[in-house]
């Protein structure tokens, strides 16, 4: 199932940052090479020389198990970024001053305990990931220091609390990431970060949404998932920017009116939560586009949803539904619509208006298959599930006009069956049972490159078609009782078992076919030889 988009560049602990580069001034030649792996064994330390030609823009050394960064990556002087990530590097040595140009740099998932001073030399550096990694929380202070910086990633570093000195120094930080830490909250000086566009704050302790966010006007995604939180203030309503805001998985047993006021909001997953209804009020959100509710027990369903004309995901699963609303069938745009584990006991009709629907969840419901009717003409359809079988009380089956290259087995469980329409597909056989389908009265397979029954049968008609497949399968009959027949007379006669017959056959094949290989192989030579 699709999750809630959360940013085009993070997402949660999983840091996606494009490491694409245009070098175009100059050509770039970068060979590393492996020394110590003879044998499979390669060295602890050892270090691969860097032979450079041209300027070089953008160096990835990420993933390659290297212990230390290269002394001849600090020659480098135009490398603006630099990928470490994934590697066993335990410190940063001083020479990292020398990348005077570097604007992104990653470090995460190494074996660094402490930031060394030189880093806050790089006035140039702009994005910076150490997540991952054993920090001392004595040496974040270097951080402060790189006044450039627009995105922090501290993932997964142990954090208690945030430091001070960062707040009051980075003015221009736009994305900030502590998700995985132990943070109960965040310090008051947070609100320096005035241009804060995104916080992931997902999988640490808070038990409240931090008041201090109300304060940063320009965000635009929130994540607090897997938290604590019982409690969203008043004050949310100052954040006009909102578009996407994350709280599922916390304690929430309601969510305040006045968030209704974030108009730009059109991403919200309140997911997994104690909520039994929604405000009033958030019928207002008209930019709504994806919802997660699933994991609440909701009294009923919320009509509010039905007022955003842009809704296209939702997710309701094992909220306790039974029915949904008319003017659920509004919903027009609607894509991806999970219903799954709730109390539907049968199809919601709703739900049929819905043409851009791409996928449907109503498993581990309550509905009983009583469908009768089955229209699916004018689509691309290339199959029909074997699970069609299961509609047992189905009369009219239409899918005339698709790319339909066989119809499953299982279509001759359809008792009830009465038309089955399947005109202009690619039909080329007709399962061998399909006259076992007594009420059926009419089948219309024109516009098929029908071959078994042949084209010219099919359009006799049904009864020529059911007269075919009958004698077909009498004929079938016929030949597996001779065959066994057959391999009867073989065994008695003392050939042996029908086993050994079967790899006496295929050992004759296979050396009628080497024989005939050798036969091939001189004319072969020969030719070569005109050459």
């Amino acid at each position: 199932m699709v999750e809630l988009q959360r940013s085009g560049c993070d997402d949660a602990l999983d840091v996606h940052f494009s490491k694409a580069r245009t070098e175009s001034l100059g050509d770039v030649c970068l060979q590393i090479s492996r020394h110590g792996q003879e044998d499979g064994k390669p060295e602890k330390e050892a270090v691969p020389p860097v032979q450079v030609a041209g300027r070089l823009f953008f160096l990835d050394l990420g993933n390659q198990q290297q212990t230390t960064i290269p002394s001849e990556v600090f020659c480098l002087g135009d490398l603006e970024e630099l990928h470490l990530e994934g590697n066993l590097i335990e410190s940063i040595p001083g020479e990292i001053h020398r990348l005077k140009n570097v604007k992104v740099l990653y470090l995460n998932k190494n074996n660094i305990q402490a930031i060394c001073e030189e880093l806050g030399e790089l006035k140039c550096l702009q994005s910076l990931d150490l997540s991952s990694n054993p920090l001392s929380h004595n040496s974040l202070h270097v951080i402060s220091k790189l006044q450039a910086l627009r995105q922090l990633r501290l993932y997964d570093v142990n954090l208690d609390e945030f430091p001070v000195q960062i707040c009051k120094c980075l003015h221009h930080v736009e994305l900030l990431g502590l998700s995985g830490n132990q943070l109960r909250c965040l310090p008051k000086e947070i609100v320096n970060l005035r241009k804060l566009r995104e916080i992931y704050l997902q999988k640490n302790i808070f038990e409240s949404f931090p008041i201090e966010l109300c304060h940063l006007l320009n965000l635009e995604i929130i994540d607090l998932e897997q938290n604590l939180v019982s409690f969203i203030p008043e004050e949310v309503a100052s954040l006009i920017n909102l578009v996407k805001l994350f709280l599922a998985h916390n304690n929430l047993s309601s969510v305040p009116d006045m968030l209704h006021h974030c108009q730009k909001l059109s991403v919200l997953d309140l997911s997994n939560n104690l909520l039994h209804r929604l405000p009033p009020s958030f019928k207002e959100f008209t930019e709504m586009s994806e919802l997660g509710l699933s994991g609440n027990s909701l009294e009923k369903f919320p009509r509010q949803i039905c007022h955003w004309p842009s809704l296209c995901l939702i997710y309701l699963k094992n909220t306790g539904l039974q029915v949904l609303p008319a003017s659920f069938a509004k919903l027009t745009e609607m894509k991806i619509l999970d219903l799954s584990e709730n109390q539907f006991d049968a199809f919601p009709k709703q739900i049929c208006p819905m043409s851009n629907l791409e996928v449907l969840s109503l498993d581990d419901n309550q509905i009983c298959k009583n469908l009768k009717e089955l229209h699916l003409e004018n689509n691309c359809v290339e199959c029909l599930p074997p699970s069609i079988g299961l509609l047992t009380h189905l009369e009219i089956l239409n899918c005339h006009n698709n790319l339909l290259q066989e119809l499953p087995d299982s279509i001759c469980q359809l008792q009830g069956l009465q038309e089955l329409l399947v005109q202009n597909n690619q039909l080329f056989q007709l399962p061998g049972n399909l006259d076992s389908l007594q009420k059926l009265q009419l089948v219309l397979l024109d516009g098929n490159p029908m071959m078994d029954p042949p084209i010219e049968v099919c359009n006799q008609g049904k009864l020529a078609i059911w007269k075919y497949l009958k004698e077909k399968r009498e004929q079938n009959l016929k030949a597996t009782k001779i065959q066994a027949w057959w391999r009867g007379l073989m065994v008695r006669k003392g050939c042996g078992t029908f086993a050994e017959l079967q790899k006496l056959m295929k050992k004759g094949k296979k050396e009628k076919k080497e024989k005939e290989k050798g036969k091939e192989k001189p004319g072969k030579g020969a030719k070569g030889k005109k050459k």
